[in-house]
């Protein structure tokens, strides 16, 4: 019984532990700034490690050309979502290193797919 309660204090321990790392990790991947581009640059898309877009450039060249820029646009975007999604999950794993928490792994990927959904 009292083994139970020692492993139980562990677990809420580990998890008092892992949530303060995942509120850190979620400030930093806030302050980060990751750019995806299309067409060779002529349009860039900012977006911070949250997946949240930022900032948009597109090149004067484009100015005019209403169609280029609505098919590179998109291209721009999920390009710089795809390198945020990599930078959450390097930096959740990161933080969780050292943790041996039972449903760790799935627990993350809820967080992340709960960041994903905010926006």
């Amino acid at each position: 019984m009292f083994r139970g309660i020692a492993n139980f204090a562990s677990l809420l321990k580990g998890a008092r532990e892992l949530q303060g790392k995942m509120g850190a990790v979620a400030e930093k991947l806030k302050a980060d700034r990751l750019t995806g581009s299309a067409g060779g640059g002529l349009v860039c898309v900012d977006v911070n490690g949250l997946g949240e877009v930022v900032r948009v450039r597109i090149d004067e060249k484009l100015v005019g050309d209403r169609d280029l820029i609505e098919s590179l646009a998109p291209a721009a975007i999920n390009d710089a979502l795809e390198k945020s999604k990599r930078a959450q999950a390097d930096a959740f794993q990161s933080a969780a290193g050292g943790l041996d928490l039972a449903g760790l792994g799935d627990s993350l990927q809820q967080f992340q797919d709960m960041l994903s959904t905010k926006k």
